[in-house]
């Protein structure tokens, strides 16, 4: 087994059980504890069984099995930043909700007190 293997494989390992950890926390629902299982148990197999990226490049009809893994790599990037964006964006909406009603919940006094 190669360093680089074993690094990956202790990588794994600790990504499996943060992921646990925090679906036990309530921070992650089933299906994203699910999707981070099924993607960390993905790299694992990947790392300890090189062959399967060739055989998955050969499906999808990429030359190597690196260019197909680095090609998934990115797509998964993209949506995760697109997920992240959109939270980001609701997130902001919501503040602005919430501020905008707590302004006007504290004015909404001193607007009865000046016209008496």
């Amino acid at each position: 087994m190669l360093i680089i293997q074993i690094f990956i494989v202790a990588f794994v390992i600790f990504a499996v059980s943060r992921s646990i950890l925090r679906f036990r926390e309530g921070a992650l629902g089933r299906g994203e504890l699910a999707f981070w299982l099924l993607f960390w148990c993905s790299v694992g197999v990947a790392a300890l069984l090189p062959r399967v990226t060739e055989w998955f490049a050969r499906l999808v009809g990429v030359g190597r099995g690196v260019d197909a893994v680095i090609y998934v790599s990115i797509i998964l990037l993209f949506y995760l930043v697109f997920r992240i964006f959109v939270r980001l964006d609701k997130i902001d909406h919501d503040l602005t909700l919430i501020v905008r009603r707590e302004t006007l919940d504290r004015r909404a006094p001193d607007d009865r007190a000046s016209k008496s």
